[in-house]
């Protein structure tokens, strides 16, 4: 067995991020819990549909069943239970309701959001990871790689990693409007990080980081005004300042961390 390790990634700030592994009991603990919900849904959707159908309070299937009990009675709950990770991973964002409890999610191996094809990957290889009962190639893989990944993360290219509490994130799925695509956690996680520096920078560095930020989710930084750069330069080296474009570029950085423009 070995040790997790965290999750590392690059910032363009210069600071690295680090994103603990979540390990083998965080994952059990997690899908424990989804189990018990999807029993529940299942149970609760088969037990009404077949009482609604059979038109008495009995859930015995027919002895000859037809279209309509595979319909309303059968389908339905095989759905609630078989697709209650992937729809809901993809609805929370790497989430499910045992993963938040768990306070873990899914991540790509760079730290962003898996698309909906990484997170149908991963669900399909649930079929492997079962074998040959109770998870059992899932529970072994994830004590015997030093990521704790399961057949499915190995094929999606994800893992499983801890919430990050002590810093505040928006949305991981949050769209920017211009460049119509998502902000990863990581790249959400820089910009709160430079705006809290943002009064401990002076005007060059505000303007360096920010436009390297911005460039970097396909949003338009416009030049300073001639009297601004004039302003900024007038004042003595190392001094903090406050600019029109330093208000300009706090202001984009914001609304790109609401995923508004």
């Amino acid at each position: 067995m070995h040790n997790a390790r965290d999750l590392v990634v690059d910032s363009v700030t210069g600071v690295d991020l680090a994103l603990p592994v979540a390990g083998p009991g965080a994952r059990s603990y997690a899908f424990l819990i989804d189990w018990v919900i999807r029993a529940i849904l299942f149970t609760a959707w088969y037990g009404l549909a077949a009482v609604i159908y059979n038109h008495r309070w009995t859930f015995i299937a027919p002895l000859s069943p037809d279209a309509k009990w595979f319909v309303i009675v059968v389908m339905p709950a095989a759905a609630m239970y078989f697709l209650y990770h992937f729809v809901l991973e993809i609805a929370m964002h790497g989430r499910t309701p045992g993963k938040r409890m768990a306070g873990v999610h899914i991540v790509t191996r760079e730290g962003g959001s898996p698309g909906v094809g990484a997170l149908l990957t991963r669900n399909v290889f649930r079929l492997v990871d079962g074998l040959p009962v109770l998870y059992g190639v899932g529970l072994i893989t994830t004590l015997a790689t030093r990521d704790h990944v399961r057949v499915g993360d190995m094929a999606a290219g994800t893992l499983l990693v801890y919430e990050r509490p002590d810093i505040m994130l928006p949305d991981p799925i949050t769209t920017i409007a211009s460049a119509n695509r998502p902000l990863r956690s990581s790249d959400a996680e820089i910009v709160t990080e430079l705006l809290q520096r943002w009064p401990q920078l002076d005007s060059e560095a505000r303007h360096r980081l920010a436009t390297a930020v911005l460039l970097r989710h396909g949003l338009d930084v416009a030049a300073p005004p001639p009297h601004e750069l004039a302003s900024a330069t007038s004042q003595p080296p190392n001094t903090p300042t406050s600019s029109p474009t330093d208000a300009r570029l706090r202001a984009q950085l914001e609304r790109l961390l609401k995923g508004t423009q």
